[in-house]
């Protein structure tokens, strides 16, 4: 690995009590120099303190009039979360957390060095396994969520695991704590979501939000045409105007810093409890909220100097989940929020385990002990907000265009293929069904559908030719033919639950010349490592979102909550 030295700026930063150095360099900074952040940084105390009682006053309100119900949950949860941030700025960390890692360490971390270290793994690995057993089979059967079916979804659960250390690049490195602990909280994550009622309202409220944009990109939209065309279904009245909202709405929290401290705090997390290093960390939880393209992008001074396994990692991330945008567009196609934004979530510790037993680690990381999201030099910064915010809309128009003509084309190269094969297979006397594109992926996928537990009652080969499109082509075309074709309405509710799990992610071969091209162009001089690895990371992002898909038919039971659209 190459260890040139990177710029002073990024290399320093506090160490704080974990040993891991959190700070986004350079976050929220773009104006530094305009009148209005020189006026923030002198008034701030007063800024704050009207923020904080502003929400205080919203909280109490709602408390007065709501206490014979819980309207006023979320406010409450609104005021904390603002209550605790502004403490957090003029109140050292470590004074709230400090009480917390002296538990930490007086209970789990005493406990455990009770246990000698040669048992310390398998009895880390029984333990995972007792907890998968246990939430997945202790629950009562409903419709066809029988535990025969669950004990199917466990198997290919299994499975999937073995593939990828029968086929690791190096089985002997495999760190284990990382892989059993991202299964672990990728299964507590289904768990809370699926069959708790505080999980569900959670995520029912954060897709409700995600919702509201839908209708914010609407009221655009009639301006431009009208009210009458706003309320259309058609794809591009109703989606590409969202993506292209949602993209300048990303831009603009950028630009405040807030996206950054949200994601190297989602970053802190996964580095404490999966022992990863600091970019890897950073990128996993990035990935679900901007893409596999900007994930990247956040540690672009590091790529140059990232471990083979990192690379890989990086890759495998942005695989293996969905971005905030085309989330969004998903949403507005009818697709249940509630699985689609916790299938996301999963994806964060899933492709962290995923990637360390296909690849594991086996050099020094530079980011090794510490998060940092730094800020680009090189890059322009925006003058003030508006223009964070205009550029914002440029780049969600481009990224709408590349989706509308990707899709066009796509769908047409399926028609052309779909043709020729039909008039080659005349031939052969293949006419019911005629051979087609889908019905070759559809048997060849067959294997997969039957280990992520598809109900087994005509279901399997329709949830085989959705992640066969999707691996073929792109998500995108597989969710359209699961909303709008005929012949996938008669799913049952546990299969098309899993269809919707197995295809939210961007593992598919436009998306590995996506990666190649992204990362080749932020470091040329590691182009040709980035394309070796490529195809691996491809492998083990498309695995990573199937194993949310069998940890999701394993801990669901009212399937039919999960798969209704709410809007």
């Amino acid at each position: 690995m190459k260890s040139a030295p990177i710029s002073g700026d990024i290399e320093k930063g506090s160490r704080s009590g974990s040993g891991a150095s959190v700070r986004s360099a350079g976050a929220g900074s773009g104006g530094a120099g305009s009148g209005s952040g020189g006026l923030y940084r002198k008034y701030r105390v007063f800024v704050h303190a009207f923020i904080f009682c502003l929400f205080t006053g919203w909280w109490i309100a709602s408390l007065v009039l709501h206490r014979a119900d819980k309207n006023w949950v979320v406010p409450f949860l609104f005021w904390l979360c603002i209550a605790l941030r502004i403490l957090t700025i003029y109140l050292p960390v470590s004074l709230f957390f400090k009480p917390i890692q002296t538990l930490w360490k007086h209970t789990a971390v005493r406990f455990v060095t009770f246990v000698p270290s040669k048992l310390r793994t398998p009895l880390s690995a029984v333990l995972v396994i007792g907890v998968y057993l246990i939430g997945a089979f202790a629950s009562p059967e409903s419709l066809n969520n029988t535990r025969d079916n669950r004990a199917v979804s466990l198997f290919g659960m299994l499975v999937f695991v073995g593939v990828l250390w029968a086929t690791s690049k190096h089985r002997a490195h495999v760190k284990w704590h990382t892989v059993l602990v991202g299964m672990l909280m990728q299964f507590i994550i289904a768990l809370f979501v699926l069959r708790t009622g505080v999980g569900y309202d959670i995520f029912h409220f954060i897709s409700g939000l995600a919702e509201s944009l839908l209708s914010f990109a609407k009221d655009g939209v009639a301006f431009l045409t009208s009210t009458e065309i706003s309320q259309l279904g058609m794809f591009f009245i109703s989606v590409l105007p969202a993506i292209i909202f949602f993209v300048a709405l990303v831009q603009l929290l950028y630009y405040w810093g807030i996206l950054q401290w949200f994601i190297g705090k989602f970053a802190v997390f996964f580095f404490w409890s999966m022992q990863v290093s600091g970019a890897e960390a950073v990128v996993a939880a990035a990935s679900p909220f901007i893409g596999q393209g900007e994930s990247a992008m956040l540690i672009r001074p590091f790529v140059p100097h990232l471990t083979l396994a990192e690379i890989h990692q990086v890759m495998t991330s942005g695989f293996a989940t969905i971005a905030g945008s085309v989330l969004v567009a998903y949403i507005g196609m009818g697709i249940n929020p509630q699985a689609l934004i916790s299938s996301c979530v999963m994806s964060i510790p899933a492709s962290l385990a995923v990637s360390k037993l296909r690849y594991p680690e086996t050099e020094e990381s530079l980011t090794a002990g510490r998060v940092v999201v730094p800020q680009d030099a090189s890059e322009e910064k925006p003058a003030n907000a508006l223009h964070a915010f205009a550029n914002g809309a440029w780049l969600g128009l481009k990224i709408a265009g590349m989706i509308m003509s990707t899709l066009l084309c796509i769908l047409a190269l399926l028609g052309l293929c779909n043709g020729l094969l039909t008039w080659w297979g005349r031939y052969l006397n293949i006419n019911d069904p005629p051979l087609t594109v889908e019905l070759i992926v559809g048997y060849i996928c067959y294997p997969i559908a039957f280990l992520l537990g598809v109900s087994r009652d005509g279901d399997l080969y329709k949830v085989a030719q959705l992640i066969g499109t999707k691996l073929i082509a792109n998500e995108f075309v597989a969710y359209t033919r699961l909303q709008q074709e005929p012949e996938f309405e008669t799913l049952s509710d546990r299969s098309r639950l899993i269809a919707t799990y197995a295809l939210c992610g961007f593992a598919n071969i436009g998306s590995l010349g996506t990666q190649i091209g992204v990362l080749s162009q932020v470091a040329p001089s590691r182009a040709g490592d980035v394309s070796r690895l490529a195809l691996s990371a491809l492998v083990a992002g498309a695995i990573s979102t199937l194993t949310s898909a069998s940890v999701a038919g394993l801990v669901v039971t009212d399937q039919r909550q999960f798969t209704t659209p709410t809007i």
